[in-house]
């Protein structure tokens, strides 16, 4: 009786063993939506890239008898004011939506990175005349300062992944600097340096490989942000300007029959949620990944 009493329950149970215990559900858990959130990310992919296979009708065909169809067997989300399938529109209209976010994470993240590297490694009035115009940037908000490039720019689709670039390059920058100064003292930096290995070859060799990790993450969690901004500058009305319209146009179109047709606002505004919210749960494992305090805990 003495020993049955002294077995404590799992939640009471104390140590190393008793924490990794209690840690099995949260990770099962943890694997289970980043697998979800990357099937989701591949089928939204893959209606970029192939849209004609997914989609049951052109996103151009228009049926004047089909008018505002409620979400039904022949139309599954509904149809607009121009009997145009939403399902058909919201798969087509995924590329340009995907590209803009895709698009301007590479160009902003590779030259802010790029500003970043520049001034963390070889400092001095190189890191404080870039810090500066970053600073400048940075004290504008994000979604005000992509705002204002697309005013000046107007629409089209290069345009707005070039306002989204520049108003999140600031952050990249931030990030890839504090990783270089973090870095380039280390002992293993040094002693390149000492057998006479020229600052570049450092720098690519050595600096530069890892600094990587956290921008990495904050590229991929960066996807979803430049989606949202991108579909807000179309909302606007500042975005592509196709006969298709992107995720955000379609938002803007539909708005003003949101009390006659729901269906026309509710399943785009749903498929950015559910690409944003995926690929945040993704970048979150990445980020669990690549650091090395909870990869060897």
């Amino acid at each position: 009786m003495r020993e049955a009493a002294s077995v404590k329950p799992l939640w009471q149970a104390k140590g190393p063993a008793a924490a990794r215990r209690r840690a099995v559900p949260k990770i099962a858990l943890s694997k289970a939506l980043a697998y979800g959130a990357g099937l989701v990310v591949l089928f939204l992919i893959l209606c970029a890239l192939a849209p004609q296979w997914i989609a049951p009708y052109s996103p151009t065909d228009m049926q004047a008898d089909r008018i505002l169809l409620a979400p039904g067997s022949a139309h599954w989300l509904g149809t607009d004011y121009f009997g145009r399938d939403i399902l058909s529109v919201i798969v087509f209209g995924a590329r340009e939506s995907l590209f803009i976010g895709f698009a301007s994470v590479a160009v902003g993240g590779l030259s802010g990175a790029l500003l970043g590297a520049l001034a963390g490694y070889f400092g001095k009035w190189v890191d404080t005349v870039l810090m500066r115009v970053v600073d400048i940037l940075m004290t504008i908000p994000g979604v005000l300062l992509a705002l204002a490039v697309a005013a000046a720019l107007g629409p089209g689709l290069w345009n707005i992944i070039l306002a989204v670039a520049i108003a999140s390059a600031p952050n990249y920058a931030r990030i890839m600097r504090g990783q270089i100064l973090s870095i380039k003292n280390r002992p293993f930096i040094t002693a390149s340096r000492s057998i006479g290995a020229a600052d570049l070859s450092v720098f690519v060799k050595h600096v530069l490989p890892n600094s990587l990790s956290p921008l990495l993450v904050m590229a991929c969690i960066g996807v979803g942000t430049a989606i949202l901004t991108g579909s807000g500058l179309s909302f606007l009305g500042l975005g592509v300007l196709k006969e298709v319209p992107d995720w955000g146009a379609l938002l803007s179109q539909g708005r003003g029959y949101l009390t006659v047709a729901w269906w026309i606002c509710t399943f785009p505004g749903l498929a950015i949620t559910l690409f944003v919210l995926s690929i945040n749960i993704i970048g979150d494992e990445l980020r669990d990944a690549l650091d090395p305090k909870k990869r060897h805990a």
